[in-house]
């Protein structure tokens, strides 16, 4: 079964109403997502949706809502009503990177949102279609540094997890390329694949069934390990550049002043359905890595990024147009 037909199920699963019980929470939940359907963010929200619906008797919607790079659907999400019934599937790009290249996006990463939990990580990959004559990173490097300026990288946006990943890798090969940034990574993969752009360095989630049809080549993962998906791909590190490590992290907000009780509570039953077999196996099928934490280590993680890659945006002299 592909995981097209997967995913339309969970969509299914999401959407369904069910019969709530007398001491559930009343109300839809709604899971807004910054980015179109298809992406890592979309297919994490939709793999988590079915089980945490069951697990706390209310019905889930996931809302796609792409546009600014993810800062248009985290601004609506931060004005939301702190009652328990929305949710934010944030990510690197819109809690660590947007406050650097939005700062009137209208919220704050810190200070806007109650952190209810960490859902996973997905490593990055560096493709180019099966065509391009470069089969390995240093193959680009180099054909990069022989032609500067003239190689193009799509991401889902600006300040997008994509983007960030390749602005930290030009910094660190030292290599020139322009930026075509799209309205999600469904549309920026569908260009390569097209072959309107020569590469990308997105997560592996959207990747891998391309990389297993032959249609894209993998180069390298920006994870600190190879990833048990692509064992035979190495690592930026292992590449030539040690210490290169550039993956992407997703978890789940609500607005500040979500009541605690209702914020533990979802972060529990969110970690059960990370750590349930048949999640877990879904994850890991598609790359990506189940991170169960606490709110508090979410908060810790947010507040580690928002540093990092604000050195990299300023580095890079990067700007939202």
């Amino acid at each position: 079964m592909t995981f097209r037909l997967r995913r339309r199920e969970l969509f299914a699963l999401a959407s369904a109403a069910i019969v709530l019980p007398a001491r559930a929470q009343s109300g839809v939940l709604r899971i807004i997502v910054p980015f179109t359907p298809g992406g890592s963010s979309d297919i994490l929200a939709r793999a988590i949706a079915p089980g945490l619906s069951a697990a706390i008797g209310q019905p889930i919607v996931v809302d796609n809502k792409p546009g600014a790079g993810g800062s248009i659907a985290a601004a609506e999400a931060a004005k939301a009503a702190p009652d328990g019934n929305t949710l934010f599937m944030g990510h690197l790009g819109t809690l660590a990177v947007n406050p650097w290249l939005y700062p009137k996006a209208g919220y704050d990463p810190l200070t806007s949102f109650a952190t209810v939990g960490q859902v996973a990580t997905v490593p990055n990959v560096l493709v180019v279609s099966a065509g391009s004559p470069v089969r390995t990173l240093k193959d680009f490097v180099e054909l990069a540094r022989r032609k500067p300026g003239s190689l193009t990288y799509s991401s889902g946006g600006n300040g997008s997890a994509a983007h960030m990943a390749f602005e930290a890798l030009k910094l660190r090969t030292k290599i020139t390329t322009v930026h075509i940034p799209y309205r999600g990574t469904v549309p920026a993969v569908t260009d390569l694949l097209g072959g309107q752009v020569d590469t990308t360095f997105t997560g592996v989630t959207v990747l891998l069934p391309h990389i297993k049809s032959g249609r894209l080549r993998a180069l390298a993962v920006s994870s600190a390990q190879r990833i048990p998906s692509l064992p035979d791909v190495p690592t930026v590190a292992e590449s030539g550049y040690p210490g290169f490590e550039a993956d992407q992290w997703y978890g789940l907000v609500a607005p500040a002043n979500t009541p605690p009780a209702r914020v533990q509570k979802l972060n529990a039953e969110l970690n059960k359905v990370l750590a349930s077999p048949a999640v877990a196996q879904q994850l890991a099928g598609e790359g990506a890595i189940a991170a169960p934490r606490t709110p508090e280590a979410f908060r810790e993680l947010i507040a580690r990024e928002l540093p990092r890659w604000g050195a990299v945006v300023k580095a890079a002299n990067m700007t939202a147009s």
